[in-house]
């Protein structure tokens, strides 16, 4: 099977992991970058809006390094991951030269990130969402069809267990953290924590964080995401480390209810403190390979415990890496993505 993806390879993207993972289940696998072309991270406030005026110059240029691959690569299949900045006529190029069309979409809400993938949805041949609410939201939005549910996995390249130095231990050690980018309810969460445990050492790494108006986690918030290694480091390195889920957004039937970290986090053998919800607790056993929490009230009853049953907390811990390790890695993944696409394109 030989596959166009398209989408981020930073290490440590679900994207590239995912990528890779379908590489080493024995496609050929060509890969365009997004980052190549499109200049995202800037943070000074001119180069913002000298990024603004040339991006429509950027998008074109992406869009064709496409249809130029398509050309010379010839694939079966193009895998779009996300797809903000893939035109629709980029999509219907692709189906012009018989390659099969396929979205992997990651994120809550499909209309949060620009025009391009409202308008390509009812074009693709498959779509896979790691929202199981995210099937309906397609079918009744764009009147999407043949689509299907995948969680997220853990990429064994990056989640993983590692050496940490005593440098390192220092650093990224704490009771309790939080990676991920900043929403009211999370604030709102975590600062709850805080003024009940006012004496924990808690780290909150992510983006966005400047946008937190409380007091209370003002002191706990690093200013930086953590991403690749570091990630997997800072996971080792809390004694707790808090699934928080996004809240409900425009465009999205429902908050979330499991992400990345849920997987992440016991593959790089980090201790899981994640928000119950019906669809969380399938992945791994409550109080066996994670632990659990409804509401800022028991997260806060539940942070104390596990702090005080340190024994238990790292029991716990194994089991949930044993289990990342048996079910939820990208490799698990790609194996449903290439059955499904074999059997339904």
């Amino acid at each position: 099977m030989r596959i166009l993806a398209i989408g981020p390879l930073w290490r440590g993207s679900n994207a590239g992991g995912l990528f890779r993972a379908l590489s080493r289940q024995g496609c050929l696998v060509e890969i365009l970058d997004e980052f190549y072309f499109i200049s995202l991270q800037t943070k000074r406030k001119m180069t913002k809006v000298l990024e603004r005026i040339i991006r429509p110059l950027q998008l074109d240029e992406f869009n064709n390094a496409i249809k130029k691959k398509i050309d010379l690569f010839t694939p079966d299949i193009v895998l779009v991951y996300k797809g903000a900045f893939v035109y629709p006529e980029t999509i219907k190029y692709a189906k012009q030269r018989n390659c099969k069309t396929v979205l992997f979409y990651p994120d809550v809400s499909m209309t949060n990130h620009g025009p391009h993938i409202p308008a390509s949805i009812p074009l693709y041949d498959m779509i896979f969402t790691t929202k199981t609410f995210g099937i309906t939201d397609m079918q009744s939005m764009f009147g999407a069809k043949n689509t299907h549910f995948i969680p997220h996995g853990f990429d064994p390249e990056i989640h993983r267990k590692l050496n940490i130095s005593t440098e390192d231990r220092n650093k990224f050690g704490c009771d309790a953290s939080f990676i991920g980018t900043w929403s009211p309810k999370k604030e709102a969460w975590l600062s709850a924590l805080k003024q009940a445990c006012p004496s924990i050492n808690l780290k909150i790494w992510g983006d966005q964080w400047f946008k937190a108006s409380g007091a209370a986690i003002k002191n706990d918030i690093q200013n930086t995401p953590v991403l690749g290694d570091l990630y997997a480091i800072a996971i080792q390195c809390s004694k707790i480390n808090l699934g928080i889920l996004s809240e409900q957004v425009v465009g999205s039937s429902s908050g979330d209810l499991i992400t990345s970290r849920t997987f992440h986090i016991p593959g790089a053998n980090g201790f899981l403190l994640h928000e119950r919800n019906e669809e969380s607790v399938l992945y791994f056993k409550e109080n066996e390979e994670a632990a659990f929490f409804s509401g800022p009230d028991e997260l806060v009853k539940q942070v104390k415990y596990f702090l005080e049953n340190e024994d238990l907390r790292e029991r716990i811990k194994t089991a949930g890496y044993n289990r990342a390790l048996k079910d939820h890695s990208l490799d698990e993944r790609a194996k449903t993505v290439i059955s499904y696409m074999k059997e339904k394109l």
